[in-house]
């Protein structure tokens, strides 16, 4: 945690403000300190960009599946509106 890669501004976007402010507050930590309180924070950071990964998955899963629901109401009801125009024109052919 002690140096930022290249796409660290990526990565600060997927890590609340709150962590990213404690992990600035234990880079100010002396070193005896802070050797043993980074293994924790990269360990928290790791599992919030988990979470936060598998949040982003759900809710595109989410979307697609209120998208999926939509199509197959509108089918269920083209389907509803063809069984009854048959059955009107069968009951208007047998009359």
């Amino acid at each position: 945690m002690s140096q930022q890669p290249p796409n660290a501004r990526s990565e600060i976007q997927e890590v609340p403000a709150e962590v990213c402010e404690l992990a600035a507050a234990v880079q100010k930590l002396p070193l005896q300190f802070r050797q043993g309180i980074e293994p924790l924070l990269s360990r928290v950071v790791e599992s919030t960009r988990r979470r936060r990964r598998i949040l982003g998955l759900v809710q595109d899963a989410l979307s697609q599946l209120r998208l999926d629901m939509k199509y197959l109401v509108f089918d269920l009801e083209a389907t509803r509106r063809e069984r009854d125009d048959y059955r009107r024109q069968l009951e208007e052919s047998q009359s």
